[in-house]
């Protein structure tokens, strides 16, 4: 066994852009726009009060796709469930009249989103 196995396993750097002699180092990056929710191991459902809501409704029907426990045919129809809604919530902002109309559909989105957590919830049921 040579020297270099024995001691452990080296780190490697590849130089990706030249370095100037004196040069600064770099900035670290910009936070991204992304941010953790602190739930506390909690199981809530969040109300359907906003965009951010809907779209968290679509990341999750894409997660539940991806692990299986969602059907395409209903992923699809969420999918246009959230689209419609959020055209919805940019008509409600010119329109203010059409908020009985987007509390509807949010109300039935919920109820879809609740359907689809119960029988994830149920072995062997998948939608």
């Amino acid at each position: 066994m040579s020297q270099s196995q024995r001691e452990g396993p080296e780190q490697l750097e590849l130089p990706l852009a030249p370095r100037r002699a004196g040069a600064q180092p770099e900035p670290p990056p910009k936070p991204s726009f992304l941010r953790v929710i602190q739930g506390g191991g909690k199981r809530t459902r969040e109300p359907l009060t906003s965009r951010d809501a809907v779209i968290r409704v679509l990341v999750e029907a894409g997660a539940d796709l991806l692990l299986r426990r969602i059907s395409p045919e209903r992923a699809q129809a969420i999918e246009q469930e959230v689209n419609d809604i959020l055209d919805l919530f940019d008509r409600v902002d010119a329109t203010p009249g059409l908020m009985p109309a987007l509390r509807r559909r949010l109300d039935d989105l919920e109820a879809l989103m609740g359907e689809s957590r119960d029988r994830r919830r149920r072995p062997g049921s998948a939608l």
